[in-house]
């Protein structure tokens, strides 16, 4: 707060001293587009060279001067990747002169469309940004680089993407988890479809109906305060955005291999002025994509002292089908020469039709040893232990949808703005019916049954039977253990949002100093409501495995016997009075996942922005007040023959469910200041120092206490923590960018950052208390200690268009982070969450230590191609109880490949072959020194192939 009132002060003794105020005094107006009048050029900076003021065009191209005094003056336009543009204008007293400016010739000295065009917008978006950014854009027909945002903002410095069955859909910014980010459409919050984060799954959203994706990573004091990775703004197109209309439609085929099938995809994108003054634009996504997975996990690992093997094996066969529908609507309005306003609208839903078929081997009987064991494998007799060979399947359909409307505007007139929104967005994630899973199991128990397993290739441990294998064949052998059907899984995450921000600018001798102030009222519910039913057979005979036989699509190994993916939901259903409901299991689990949280976040701020020729200096300070009202439930199954509450003893098992309800208020003051010196034309260095949090994962929030108590009366719980308190940063940025006189920029860069109260698990096995309720054993997620996050960025990007012949299409791209993110997590016994005192350092989750990006592109005349390579270090993904039981993601590397051929000025042909390398997962422990399975998977290439028509 100290540096924070420095900083005002200052500015404000510099305005006292310097303001000018000039008696004749007129406006400057105008636009920048690119040399085809097809697009306007956002982010061109305009600047009056006698004054020393500088202006960034708007997405429209708009630029504005208020109160430049009477006379004649100089205004230079500079873009990157083209040459400056050069008026001089004469500015008369008390009127408006209007200067409209062409960057490029005509003849496609600048492109609009391609990836030079790309380029080119990016890094003009970066260079004019106030804090520390990073773009991406499309170009001027709509050309996006991936299928979705996840995989777009994979090639942006410091950025991974989490994959998930192949796809990308979870970013991590700076080696920081994704729930540390925030992610914003069309300024608009977006809450989350699933029922306990924070965090966005950016596959939801198709990136043919974007414009631009914007990662903030430094924060000044207008922005929500609640991000430690980065800001991600998402934006769709605007019709003030282009001088001539658009519309395209593309149609596309894609082909996997490992599914052998084929997924069509289509869109059509569209922009128009309906006048000078009004324009609509929006547009349609759809996409239907086939793909199988072939998956192992294994679990339980223990060492008896021969070395590791799992105790838990499972071969799983995804068959899945998405669909992704994704539209967006927008209006745009110029009400006279001072006001614009607009109402934009995106609806986005994604289907998920999953089959998985699974045959598992449970060994748990085996925790002292193995049968046998050599270095390389491991062998599991029934005549010495029981075991139990599951053979299920499930049959789920999720839906997700996002939607959010924003209405606003801003006015500008006589050196004051103001920019206003009124926003409501929500999301839902919801099944009803899915059944999850079908369970048929057979116990082996001195049948005379062998399982043996080889983990010479520790990624893809192979089995085999011997011995009595008739049994283990025969798929009537496996009756039916239990069915689990979710009757409802309904998330809403749903939020309201205005806001207004109040700027005055006061001119000085060299420069301008703006005073801004505004307000920002949130107001979210997020809830979920699991009901779950567990059902066992009851009717004639038995109901077993051989009633519902299939054939499998995996792979790796042998299956069967296996079950159809659908005879099983069918038999259900139509022989459902032959089945009973298990109430005391179906109600625990229903009542146990339920809350609803009620988070209410005012904010307000204050900031001065000091402008001349070469710096800009933002500095001020945001406070935002949280207050959240969270309801959930304790559930407590108490055993036969337990001691109820009233001192009783339960003659069955029983469930008793009690509501709860917390409340709590919280308050942050959140400093920022943003440096940004222009050495010279070229070069811009930055700082970035702020304070920033991030509020707790609903699900650890959440009071849903879950309470097991045996016939012995010893109590095992699994609390969230409504106490819990957000993550709190620091955060420092210092960056250098040199931008080259062609298309193209060296860019450097140092961050740290310093978190507190990272949220993680405390696994307490000694009795305690945890709001009011005693426990022997207990899972609780607590506030830890700091984390520390450091590291650079390195980037490259330059279009060769200088270079002679066939070599000035060539086009390259590359950056690499190197982050170190060390943080401390509980280690050893505790009897409470009050007496966490011993704790051991590890990486902090979702963390690479090494992420590279390149991109090789060619573009010349009717041919564009891009080859790209992206790479990430192995991370941890999730702790254990012991640092040998650790989860890690192996390193991934993956390469992509597209090509376009333009047939004429309104068909172009497109190819592009996706994970080429046929890049796989692979999740471990390092129980042993040595890599042990957690999961592995395998998806094989896509190539899709399609024709892009513009009208």
């Amino acid at each position: 707060m100290k540096h924070t009132r420095l900083i005002l002060t200052t500015c404000a003794a510099a305005v006292a001293a310097n303001i000018a105020t000039p008696a004749f005094a007129g406006d400057v107006t105008g636009y920048v587009v690119d040399g085809s009048d097809t697009v306007a050029l956002q982010a061109a900076e305009v600047t009056i060279v006698e004054l020393g003021r500088t202006a960034t065009a708007e997405s429209d191209g708009s630029f504005f001067f208020g109160n430049v005094a009477e006379g004649t003056y100089t205004l230079v336009a500079r873009f990157v990747g083209a040459d400056s543009v050069t008026q001089t204008v004469d500015v008369p007293a008390n009127g408006v002169v209007r200067v409209d400016f062409s960057i490029g010739g005509a003849d496609g000295e600048i492109l609009v469309i391609g990836q030079s065009a790309n380029l080119a917008s990016a890094l003009s978006r970066k260079r004019a940004a106030d804090g520390v950014s990073d773009v991406l854009t499309r170009d001027a027909i709509g050309q996006f680089p991936d299928q979705n945002v996840a995989e777009s903002l994979r090639r942006v410095p410091g950025v991974n993407v989490l994959n998930d069955q192949g796809e990308g859909r979870f970013v991590s910014v700076r080696g920081l988890d994704p729930g540390l980010n925030a992610t914003s459409l069309n300024g608009v919050r977006l809450p989350a479809p699933e029922s306990d984060v924070r965090s966005v799954a950016l596959d939801v959203i198709s990136s043919d109906i974007i414009e631009s994706i914007e990662i903030k990573k430094s924060l000044t004091p207008d922005l929500d305060g609640d991000t430690i990775g980065a800001s991600i703004e998402i934006n769709t197109t605007s019709a003030f955005s282009r001088k001539k209309d658009l519309l395209t439609a593309k149609i596309e085929g894609s082909y996997n291999r490992l599914s052998d099938s084929l997924s069509p995809k289509g869109s059509v994108d569209f922009a128009s002025r309906l006048s000078d003054n009004v324009g609509v634009s929006g547009g349609v996504s759809f996409y239907r994509r086939k793909f199988e997975t072939d998956n192992i996990e294994a679990d339980g690992w223990e060492d008896a002292g021969s070395g590791p093997f799992a105790t838990e094996v499972q071969y799983r066969d995804y068959d899945v089908e998405r669909e992704r529908i994704s539209a967006t609507l927008g209006f745009d309005f110029r009400v006279g020469d001072t006001t614009e306003l607009y109402a934009k609208g995106v609806w986005s839903q994604f289907d998920d039709q999953e089959y998985r078929r699974r045959l598992t081997f449970d060994l748990g009987d085996f925790d002292g040893g193995a049968s046998s064991q050599t270095g390389t494998g491991a062998t599991f007799s029934d005549a010495d232990e029981e075991f139990t060979v599951e053979r299920d399947v499930k049959d789920r359909f999720e839906r997700q949808r996002i939607r959010s409307v924003v209405i606003g505007g801003e006015t500008e007139t006589n050196g004051w703005r103001a920019e206003y929104s009124l926003a409501y967005s929500k999301s839902s994630e919801r099944e009803d019916g899915s059944i999850d899973p079908t369970q048929f199991e057979r116990d082996f128990d001195g049948d005379g049954l062998t399982v043996g397993f080889d983990y010479s290739d520790p990624r893809v441990p192979t089995y085999s039977v011997s011995g009595n294998t008739a049994d283990f064949l025969d798929p009537f052998e496996y009756e039916l253990n239990d069915i689990e059907l979710t009757a409802l899984s309904n998330a809403q995450d749903e939020e309201w949002a205005a806001k207004v921000d109040l700027a005055r600018e006061f001119l000085l001798d060299n420069g301008s100093f703006t005073v801004q102030a505004g307000f920002k009222g949130r107001w979210r519910e997020k809830s979920y409501d699991k009901n779950v039913e567990f059902y066992e057979y009851d009717g004639p005979g038995d109901y077993t495995l051989g009633d519902v036989l299939g054939s499998q699509t995996y792979q790796i190994a042998d299956l069967s016997p296996i079950p159809d993916s659908t005879a099983h939901t069918t038999f259900f259903r139509s022989n459902f009075d032959q089945f009973e409901l298990q109430e005391v299991d179906s109600q625990f689990d229903s009542a146990v996942e339920d809350y609803r949280v009620d988070e209410d976040v005012m904010a307000g701020y204050l900031l001065g922005r000091l402008e001349t020729d070469n710096l800009l200096v933002i500095g001020g300070v945001r406070y935002e007040r949280t207050k959240n009202v969270i309801t959930g439930n304790n559930v407590t199954l108490f055993e036969e023959d337990a001691t109820l509450p009233d001192g009783s003893t339960a003659t069955d098992d029983t469930v008793i469910v009690t509501p709860t309800t917390f409340d709590r208020n919280y308050e942050h003051w959140l400093p920022s200041l943003n440096i940004r010196y222009e050495a010279q034309n070229d070069l811009i260095f930055r700082l970035a120092g702020y304070r920033s949090i991030v509020r707790p994962r609903l699900g650890k929030l959440a009071p849903r206490f879950a309470v097991e108590v045996n016939d012995d009366d010893e109590i095992e719980g699994e609390f969230g923590n409504p106490a819990l308190v957000p993550f709190e940063a620091w955060n420092f940025d210092a960056t250098a960018e040199y931008y080259m006189s062609s298309n193209g920029a060296i860019t450097a860069g140092f961050f740290y950052k310093d978190i507190k109260n990272f949220i993680v698990d405390a696994e307490v096995d000694t009795p305690g208390v945890f709001n009011g309720i005693a426990f022997d054993e207990a899972v609780i997620p607590i506030n830890g200690p700091s984390g520390e996050v450091w590291g650079v960025e390195l980037g490259f990007a330059q279009s060769f268009d200088f270079l002679p012949g066939v070599l000035s299409g060539l086009i390259l791209q590359a950056n690499y982070t190197y982050t170190d993110a060390m943080g401390s997590v509980p280690d050893g016994s505790f009897t409470d969450t009050a007496s966490v005192n011993t704790f051991r350092n590890v990486p902090l989750p979702s963390s690479s230590k090494h992420t590279f990006n390149g991109v090789i592109g060619y573009e010349k005349g009717p041919f564009e191609m891009r080859l790209a390579g992206t790479y990430r270090d192995k991370y941890l993904d999730e702790l254990g109880g012991s640092p040998n039981s650790d989860r890690y993601v192996d390193d991934h590397f993956q390469l992509d490949f597209s090509a376009k051929f333009k047939v004429n000025d309104n068909v172009k042909l497109f190819y592009e072959w996706i994970n080429i390398n046929d890049a796989k997962y692979f999740a471990y422990n390092n129980l042993g020194n040595q890599q042990n399975l957690y999961q592995y998977e395998e998806y094989n290439w896509t190539m899709k192939f399609g024709a892009r028509v513009t009208f």
